[in-house]
């Protein structure tokens, strides 16, 4: 019997290690410095050219970087790839100086040279990129976009040598430097870009793991498609000493129960959303791990101004006085956010809007009723059943579903609900096989010509497809404008424009709400709901 106790005790240690409490995963994170960040959706694409959503956007600043970067608390553009820069007195020419030591995550240098290509790529025709208007500051950048121009030679952009990059632009234009912080001016790699296709080619494997060459903070080591997308420090990157973590794992959720549930079990360091009903228990319990801060987005429906009965404004305007924002926000969304009167979130760096809509709805649905009877459908009589597209998400599927309700019985308007996931949505969204669309805007900076150009015919972006001749030339007018009150007061003529034909029915006015674990400490909340990854770590003794 004595010969067998150090097995038996062996064996009864081996078995209570596994009694013992697992390590969740956050635990582990921390122990690695892994930051595990919920991102709602699987991300359409990582080509930065072509993508057009926050999901995307928040990979993309971790595998690359352009010219200038965001600081973490107020956002103001920092250098980034380039080092310093100059400004001409006219405010039309700036030139970008950059680091010596700027790389490719495969070590090759990075140039002027290679942010020129980007932006021709960006701007080629063939390549359709939605996104391309933000270039349109340049010189010739829309001539070149839209094939009136084919000499890239031509465009505002050129490597004066392999360190130093000017870009002319039309008109001085005050928050150019804060625009450079999007992605789609951020620079891509030509010989990897080449070595998957022509420059203007838009299905390419250049982006996945293996092939992605960045010059961000983190490189990406692998996607696996609806689980999650793995990155690893860039010990490459020319800020590496500010950069603390040693990954980021980014996971899709496309329900946001089961996205709460992992948060509480420590899956996850910070989740991307929450589900509304579990708002108000966070709050009660006072528990500093939700955090709920004002966000520059407006959430809207657009309506397909190219299909009939939406080609009529009053039709337009009647579906959106039948909405009862106040009851939307108050009883689906829950969490501060704004029923919005108007297009362009109020005080947008100093502007908010003047021509507004009631929120009065008992007169508003009279007045819709009035319009639709006008328009020839009373009490939506004659009027075909129209087709509502969303992507999917409980809050979105639950908005639809009262809006759904608002038209029937206030309207006598029938409505279909279309649910997609996030990259059929977004291919229907594009080629305008919807009646009427979810939507939602989120400034790239804070202007209200980030909105208001939005609804400009020559946006990518631009889902309704609505063309007013009179808006465009405000818009237009307001980009030439040096005096700030002239531009501003442009701007206001084009919102009374855009809310008289209400190509959007504009919802509510975004809040970020989204939960935090204590550990993750440099995490800072603003207005874009941006936080670069500079300064942020994983503290697991923080309470």
């Amino acid at each position: 019997m004595p010969k067998c106790l150090p097995v038996i005790a062996i064996i009864l240690a081996l078995f209570c290690s596994g009694c013992g409490q697992r390590e969740t995963p956050v635990e582990q994170a921390n122990r690695e410095q892994i930051l595990l960040r919920a991102n709602g959706t699987e991300p359409s694409a990582l080509d930065p050219h072509l993508v057009t959503g926050v999901t995307e956007h928040n990979i993309l600043v971790a595998l690359l970087e352009g010219l200038v970067r965001p600081d973490p608390k107020t956002l103001k553009p920092l250098p980034g790839v380039a080092e310093r820069w100059d400004i001409s007195d006219d405010g039309r020419v700036y030139t970008f100086h950059l680091r010596d030591d700027a790389k490719w995550s495969n070590d090759d240098p990075v140039t002027a040279a290679d942010f020129a290509f980007a932006y021709e790529r960006i701007l080629s025709p063939r390549l359709a990129a939605e996104y391309a208007s933000l270039l349109y500051p340049m010189v010739n950048a829309e001539a070149f976009n839209t094939g009136k121009l084919t000499d890239f030679s031509q465009v505002g952009v050129k490597a004066i040598d392999e360190r130093t990059l000017e870009i002319t632009l039309n008109e001085a234009t005050p928050y150019f430097l804060s625009l450079l912080t999007h992605y789609t001016w951020f620079p891509v790699h030509p010989p990897t870009i080449l070595a998957h296709g022509a420059i203007d080619q838009r299905e390419s494997r250049w982006t996945r793991p293996g092939n992605f060459v960045g010059n961000g903070p983190f490189t990406l080591e692998e996607w696996r498609v609806h689980d999650r997308i793995e990155t690893k420090k860039n010990p490459l990157y020319w800020g590496r000493d500010d950069i603390l973590l040693n990954g980021v794992h980014f996971l899709p959720f496309s329900n946001l129960n089961a996205e709460e549930r992992a948060f509480r079990s420590e899956q996850i360091h910070i989740s991307y959303a929450i589900p509304t009903h579990k708002i108000p228990p966070y709050q009660a319990a006072e528990d500093d791990a939700l955090r709920i801060s004002p966000y520059l987005g407006t959430y809207y429906y657009g309506f397909n101004t190219e299909k009939a009965p939406l080609d009529d404004a009053r039709v337009r305007r009647a579906l959106s006085l039948a909405i009862d924002r106040e009851g939307i926000t108050e009883n689906i969304t829950k969490a501060g956010q704004i029923p919005a009167s108007h297009f362009t979130p109020p005080d947008t760096a100093g502007y908010t809007a003047e021509a507004t809509m009631s929120l009065d709805l008992q007169a508003n649905i009279a007045e819709a009723q009035r319009l639709l009877a006008e328009a020839g459908y009373p009490n939506g009589e004659g009027l075909r059943e129209l087709e509502l597209l969303y992507n999917t998400s409980e809050s979105h599927k639950a908005i639809a579903e009262a809006i759904q309700y608002f038209w029937q019985t206030h309207l006598g308007v029938r409505v279909k609900l279309i649910n997609q996931d996030w990259k059929v949505y977004l291919i229907n969204r594009r080629e305008g096989n919807f009646d009427i669309v979810r939507a939602g805007w989120i400034g790239d900076y804070n202007d209200p010509s980030t909105f208001l150009d939005l609804m400009s015919s020559w946006s990518g972006t631009n889902s309704s497809r609505w063309k007013n001749d009179d808006y465009d030339a405000l818009i237009r007018q307001a980009a030439k404008a040096s005096n700030p009150e002239e531009r501003l007061a442009l701007f206001q003529q084009a919102e009374a424009i855009l809310m008289a034909e209400m190509p959007v029915a504009p919802i509510y006015f975004y809040v970020s709400a989204y939960l935090v674990n204590p550990a993750v400490q440099g995490w800072y909340p603003n207005i874009l709901d941006q936080h670069p990854f500079q300064g942020i770590y994983l503290d697991p003794d923080a309470e």
